[in-house]
């Protein structure tokens, strides 16, 4: 009987051991499919390379930061600026919140749903954040636009930094809800993303960029995934994607070569786009071309390191272009030392504003390190193989090797001038004393 009892318990135990797992698999599944977190902790594998540019540094916007100790002073001012935001608008201020909070109980399911939290908030407590985080951000940016922010200097900045984190994020489509309740009954005309534009630019890494226009609210996650689509190319572009090159030449090799470097003339289609343009003049031998490397003009400075490193982290999400991670590849390749980085700098392609053409590269360089980029992800192949094929052609790899060998410093040049000039005098006094000695006979 006892015996009997246990081989039925084993096979009850089995069967709802079963079942309890595919309830799991089936429900994990399910909410798999129906979305995915878009706000989330960076992977310890892209933290662990600048922990620094991850963390807020003065405002936690969102939950995944809220009990840093680092925030807590500025948490009380956000009251402030929600006060402030609310006395721009021709409204009641208890109506205008009325509206928020009905926006932020309609939507609670879906804010949830947008991070992999940390912390369990109950709804009262998470709908107060969103809208004082809300709040905040457009006051912010209203103030930003009139350059009239009410702290000093170094704290917008870290303000502004702090709003393109991946990590300290509110859903963009709750941020539109909030920004419909208040200050676009002040503007109706004037969209989100426009009134964004202060902030775009304050980030922005290339010396000119605006917003793209007509940018989806529906794929715009929060606002750094807003920054990225700037970054984006237009759909009507056709790039030709490959594995990442190996053995590429780095700037000063590629200028050795005869390769120019150029900004865009206008505007470009494609604000990361990179474009070879051969030059062919004529020679004894037919023809030879030069080519010239057009590219948007990149401005490496204080912030460059944060914007970049969490722009790649927002595309470890699996439907994100990896645009950004590609752009980095290529001007990791670009460049490995403070010689590379003064070699762009002179081309009119990179300006440097930190302390020294090292600190560029060492930051260029620690941005390449641990990308990912998988086959057929780099959108620069055909660039990259127009480059290659010239850099190794007969004369460019000859010319290359002069240059380096001979003509890489000032002291090789003089040695070399010296070398010419002695070999003349000594040929010039040959002939003269071949000439005496014949006229002597």
């Amino acid at each position: 009987m006892g015996n009997g009892d246990l081989e039925l318990g084993g096979v009850d135990f089995i069967q709802e051991g079963v079942k309890s797992l595919l309830d799991y698999v089936r429900t994990e599944v399910s909410q798999t499919n129906s979305i995915s977190p878009t706000i989330y902790m960076v992977p310890g594998v892209i933290r662990d390379l600048s922990a620094s540019s991850f963390g807020p540094k003065v405002v936690s916007i969102g939950p995944l930061h809220r009990e840093d100790d680092n925030v807590q002073v500025f948490e009380k001012q956000k009251a402030i600026f929600l006060d402030t935001l609310l006395g721009r608008i021709n409204y009641p201020k208890h109506k205008i919140l009325e509206s928020c909070m009905k926006k932020v109980q309609g939507s609670m399911k879906r804010i949830k749903e947008c991070y992999v939290w940390k912390k369990t908030y109950d709804d009262a407590e998470l709908a107060k954040m969103m809208i004082m985080d809300a709040c905040f951000i457009l006051e912010f940016i209203y103030w930003l636009k009139g350059k009239s922010y009410p702290g000093n200097n170094l704290q917008a900045a870290s303000v502004i930094s702090d709003l393109v984190l991946l990590e300290n994020q509110i859903p963009f489509f709750f941020l539109d809800e909030i920004y419909e309740c208040t200050l676009l009954k002040n503007r109706p005309d004037h969209s989100l993303p426009q009134f964004l534009h202060p902030l775009l630019i304050e980030v922005s890494i290339f010396r000119d960029n605006t917003i793209k226009p007509n940018i989806g609210l529906n794929t715009t996650h929060h606002i750094l995934s807003l920054l990225h689509q700037c970054y984006m190319p237009q759909p009507y572009l056709k790039i030709e994607y490959s594995s990442p090159p190996q053995g590429i030449h780095s700037a000063i090799d590629l200028d050795r070569a005869g390769v120019k470097f150029k900004p865009y003339k206008d505007p470009p289609t494609w604000v990361m786009g990179m474009e070879v343009n051969p030059y062919r003049f004529p020679h004894l031998f037919g023809s030879w071309g030069k080519p010239t490397l057009r590219m948007s003009v990149l401005s490496i400075e204080d912030s460059t390191e944060l914007v970049l490193r969490n722009l790649i982290a927002y595309e470890q999400l699996d439907e994100i272009d990896k645009h950004i991670t590609s752009y980095v590849w290529a001007i990791d390749i670009l460049v490995n030392t403070k010689e590379d980085v003064a070699t762009l700098v002179d081309s009119g392609v990179l300006v440097n504003n930190m302390g020294s053409n090292e600190e560029a590269a060492n930051i260029i360089n620690s941005l390449g390190n641990g990308l990912g980029l998988g086959y057929g992800e780099f959108a620069y192949g055909d660039q990259w193989k127009t480059l290659y094929q010239y850099c190794n052609a007969y004369w460019p790899k000859h010319i290359a090797r002069l240059r380096r060998n001979y003509f890489n410093g000032p002291w090789n040049i003089i040695a070399l001038v010296v070398g010419t000039i002695i070999f003349a005098l000594t040929v010039v006094q040959t002939i003269f004393t071949i000439k005496s000695t014949e006229n002597n006979k």
